[in-house]
C-alpha cells in the first residue's frame, strides 16, 4: 500500500490507491515495540520542566504532610484547651497538674511546624511589598500564639491555642487543595519530548542496518523507517513510498503520501511501506523542538491574574492591622483601661479576622466544582483558567478529533451502471459490501472507513493491489475493483456524473470508484466524520453569545464543508502548527477572551496561548497536559456545560468571599469594644465562635453548588 493519495486533479479530486506489497509489510511489521521513549535530544526542555514539576510535587507533598501531622496534634490540643473543657462541662474531671504546659508544648509544635509555610510566606510577601493571604494568616497565628503563651506564663487573659491550631489546619488544607488543582501544567513539555522515539535504524555505508540511539544521528545519515514505526527525526525520503499519519502533528486528517524527495516530520507515524530517509534536522532545528518552544513561550506569557482570595486577603490584612493597632491605642490612651484589657480587645480583633472562612472560600468551591465536573466528564486542571472561562467570548475549535471523530467514514454514495454490471439490482448496501470485501485486505484509513461501513462483508478472493491507484479482487462471481479517479483517467474512463463528483470533491471529500467487471458501478465519498454532537454544541454556544471559530491545518474545501455542516461563525484553514498560536493571538487582538479546544500536538501551543485551553480526552497526552480543562468524553456539548459550571462556581466564590470578609464589618467593631460603654462586649471566645460560624456558612454554601447541563 505504497500510495493511497497522490496528486490532486483540477476538479479537487484526491487520488486513492493501495500500492503494491503493503499488506505483507503490515503483517510483518514490528514497529511499535519499544519505540516510544523520550528523545534525549530534547533533554534540556524536558529536564527543566521535569524539575519544575518535581518542585510542585514536593510542595504538595509538604503541605499534605504538615496538614496530617498538625491535624493529629489538634485532637489532644482541643481536649486540653480550657475553653473546650468548660464548654463540654468536663474541666474539673479531666484537668491535671501541668496540663497547661503540655497544651503549650503541643501548640508550639503545630505553630512552628504546621505554621512554617505561612511564617515564611509573610517574609516573602513583605519583602516583595505584596501583603496577602500569607501575611494575614501569619499575623493571626502569631498574635494568637504569643498572646496565649504569655497567658500560660502568668499574663491575665484567655488562651487561644485551639483557635490557633484549627486555623493552621484549615489553612494547610486549603493550600493543599489549591496546589493540587493547579499542579501538572508544566508536564506539557515532557509529553512533547516523549513523542519522539528513542532509537533509529541507521544504514551504514556498507548497507547494513544498525539500531542506534536517536541522539547519535547526524545530519546526512540514512535511516530506515519500518511500517508502523514513528519517524525518528526530520528528514527527506530518498527511497520507498508510504503514507504517513501526521494528524497529531499538523492537523491533516488524511494520511499524507510520501515518495522520494518528500519531507517527513519526526514524531509522525509511518504507514504501510518501509522507506529510507536522510536526516536533515536535529535538536532545536527540528519541527517538534520548535513546537516545544512555542508551548514554552505561550505558557510563560500567559497572564497570571491574582485570584480573588488573595486580593480579599490583602484588604483584610490592612483592615486587621489597622483595627488591631487602633484598638490597643484607643483603650490605652483614651479609656484608662488596663493593658491586659486593651490586649484582650486587640487579640479578639485579630482572632475574629482570622481567615478561616476566607482561606476556604475559594478552595472549597473549587473542590466541590472539581468533583462535580469530574463526575460529569470534565477535569479541571487550572483554577485561574477555569474562573476566566465564565467570560469566554470566542471559542476556537480544532477540527480533527474535536468537531470531527478523526477517522474516515462513508458520507455519500452514487450508483451508476450497477444493474447491468452486477447482473441484478445493485443498491448502496450491496455496493458497499462488494467494496468492503476488497478493502478488507488493507489497513489504510480509507479502506478501514469503507469496511467499517459494511461490517461482516467478508474478504474478496484473489486480492491484488494496483500501486498508487487502488485494489482488485473476486467477489460474487465478478471482478471487483476499488480505484481512485486517477485510475479512471489513465484508463480513459469517463466519470458518469461529473457534476456530482465535482460537488463532493469541492467539499474536500475523498472519492473512490467501485468497478464491477470493468464498468463503473458506484462512487463512494469519504471524509473525516463530523461528530453528531458538534452542531448542537455550536448552536448552544452561539445562543449564549459566544463566537465559534474553527482553526485547522486541513485544506480550505474540507474546512468550508465542516463549517457549513456545524454552523460555525467562521473558520481558518491551512494553518501550520507554528501559526496556530499566532492565530489565537489575532483573535485575542480583537479584544475577545478566547477559549481553544483541541487534541493534537499541533494544538498544544494554541491551547497554551488561549485564555482557556480545553483538550478533548481522546487526544494526545501533550494536548491534555497543556490544556487547563479536559473533556473526558470528547463531547463538544460538554463545553456548554462547562460554561454553565464556571459561571455558577464564580457566583459561589463571590458569595463566600463576600461573607468571609463582609461579616468583619460588624464583628470587628464589636470585637474592638465600640459597645463597651453600654455593657456589650464581645469576648475572645465569642469572637472565635463567630469566626467558626463564618467558616461553617462558607462550607455549606460551597456544598450547594449544582451541576446543570
Amino acid at each position: 500500500m505504497a500510495e493511497r493519495q497522490g496528486d490532486t486533479m483540477n476538479s479537487g479530486e484526491t487520488r486513492h490507491g493501495h500500492g503494491g506489497g503493503g499488506h505483507e509489510g503490515h503483517d510483518g511489521h514490528d514497529g511499535h515495540g519499544g519505540r516510544e521513549g523520550g528523545h534525549d535530544g530534547h533533554g534540556n526542555a524536558r529536564g527543566g520542566h521535569g524539575g519544575h514539576a518535581s518542585h510542585h510535587a514536593h510542595m504538595v507533598a509538604d503541605f499534605r504532610k504538615r496538614f496530617w501531622i498538625s491535624l493529629a496534634l489538634t485532637a489532644p490540643i482541643l481536649f486540653l484547651s480550657p475553653a473546650i473543657q468548660e464548654f463540654l462541662g468536663i474541666r474539673d474531671a479531666v484537668a491535671f497538674p501541668g496540663d497547661i504546659y503540655l497544651l503549650f508544648l503541643l501548640s508550639s509544635v503545630v505553630f512552628f511546624y504546621g505554621g512554617w509555610p505561612f511564617l515564611k510566606g509573610i517574609y516573602d510577601e513583605l519583602r516583595q511589598r505584596q501583603p496577602g493571604m500569607m501575611t494575614l494568616i501569619a499575623l493571626a497565628i502569631s498574635v494568637a500564639y504569643f498572646y496565649s503563651s504569655l497567658v500560660v506564663f502568668g499574663l491575665e487573659g484567655k488562651i487561644f491555642f485551639w483557635e490557633l491550631v484549627t486555623l493552621i489546619d484549615i489553612m494547610l488544607l486549603g493550600h493543599w487543595i489549591e496546589m493540587r488543582s493547579v499542579m501538572g501544567a508544566s508536564m506539557a513539555l515532557e509529553k512533547l519530548a516523549a513523542l519522539m522515539p528513542s532509537d533509529a535504524h541507521r544504514i551504514t555505508e556498507g548497507g547494513e542496518v544498525e539500531e542506534v540511539p536517536v541522539q547519535e544521528l547526524s545530519v546526512g545519515d540514512r535511516v530506515l523507517v519500518k511500517p508502523g514505526e514513528k519517524i525518528p527525526v526530520d528528514g527527506v525520503v530518498i527511497d520507498g513510498r508510504t503514507s504517513v499519519n501526521e494528524a497529531m502533528l499538523t492537523g491533516e486528517s488524511k494520511p499524507v503520501s510520501k515518495a522520494p524527495g518528500d519531507e517527513v516530520i519526526g514524531g509522525a507515524v509511518n504507514g504501510e511501506g518501509s522507506v529510507t530517509m536522510e536526516v536533515r534536522k536535529l535538536g532545536s532545528d527540528s519541527f517538534l523542538s520548535q513546537v516545544i518552544e512555542l508551548v514554552r513561550e505561550a505558557q510563560e506569557s500567559k497572564s497570571r491574574t491574582q485570584d480573588l482570595a488573595n486580593r480579599a486577603a490583602r484588604v483584610l490584612t490592612i483592615i486587621a492591622i489597622a483595627a488591631g493597632g487602633a484598638t490597643v491605642a484607643f483603650w490605652l490612651t483614651f479609656s484608662g483601661r488596663s493593658f491586659a484589657f486593651a490586649l484582650e480587645r486587640t487579640v479578639t480583633v485579630m482572632v475574629i479576622t482570622c481567615p478561616h472562612a476566607l482561606g476556604l472560600a475559594v478552595p472549597l468551591v473549587v473542590a466541590v466544582s472539581t468533583a462535580l465536573a469530574a463526575r460529569n466528564g470534565l477535569l479541571i486542571r487550572d483554577r485561574a483558567a477555569f474562573e476566566r472561562a465564565r467570560n469566554t467570548q470566542a471559542i476556537v475549535f480544532d477540527k480533527t478529533g474535536t468537531l470531527t471523530e478523526g477517522r474516515f467514514g462513508v458520507t455519500d454514495m452514487l450508483l451508476f451502471d450497477g444493474e447491468e454490471a452486477a447482473g441484478g439490482e445493485l443498491d448502496e448496501e450491496k455496493a458497499l459490501a462488494l467494496a468492503a470485501a476488497v478493502e478488507a485486505h488493507s489497513e489504510h484509513p480509507i479502506a478501514q472507513g469503507i469496511t467499517a461501513a459494511a461490517p461482516g462483508a467478508g474478504r474478496a478472493r484473489d486480492f491484488s493491489a494496483i500501486p498508487g491507484k487502488g485494489a482488485r479482487g473476486e467477489g460474487e462471481g465478478h471482478e471487483v475493483m476499488v480505484v481512485s479517479p486517477g485510475y479512471l483517467r489513465e484508463q480513459g474512463l469517463e466519470i458518469p456524473d461529473p457534476e456530482a463528483f465535482q460537488r463532493l470533491s469541492s467539499q474536500g471529500k475523498t472519492v473512490v470508484f467501485l468497478l464491477l467487471d470493468g464498468r463503473i458501478a458506484a462512487a463512494i465519498a469519504l471524509a473525516d466524520i463530523i461528530r453528531p454532537e458538534s452542531a448542537g454544541a455550536v448552536a448552544a454556544l452561539r445562543k449564549n453569545g459566544i463566537r465559534c471559530i474553527m482553526l485547522t491545518g486541513d485544506n480550505e474545501q474540507v474546512a468550508a464543508w465542516v463549517s457549513r455542516e456545524v454552523g460555525l461563525d467562521e473558520y481558518i484553514a491551512g494553518v501550520l502548527p507554528g501559526e496556530k498560536a499566532d492565530k489565537i493571538k489575532e483573535v485575542q487582538s480583537r479584544g475577545l477572551i478566547v477559549a481553544m479546544t483541541g487534541d493534537g500536538v499541533n494544538d498544544a501551543p494554541a491551547l497554551a496561548q488561549a485564555d482557556v485551553g480545553i483538550a478533548v480526552g481522546a487526544g494526545t497526552d501533550v494536548a491534555i497536559e497543556t490544556a487547563d480543562i479536559i473533556l473526558v468524553k470528547s463531547d463538544p456539548r460538554d463545553i456548554t456545560a462547562l460554561m454553565g459550571l464556571t459561571r455558577a462556581t464564580y457566583r459561589k466564590m463571590i458569595q463566600n468571599l463576600a461573607w468571609a470578609t463582609g461579616y468583619n464589618a460588624v464583628a470587628i467593631p464589636l470585637a474592638a469594644g465600640v459597645l463597651a460603654p453600654w455593657g456589650i462586649l464581645l469576648t475572645p471566645a465569642a469572637g472565635a465562635a463567630l469566626m467558626s460560624l463564618s467558616t461553617v456558612i462558607v462550607a455549606i454554601n460551597a456544598r450547594l453548588l449544582k451541576f446543570e447541563r
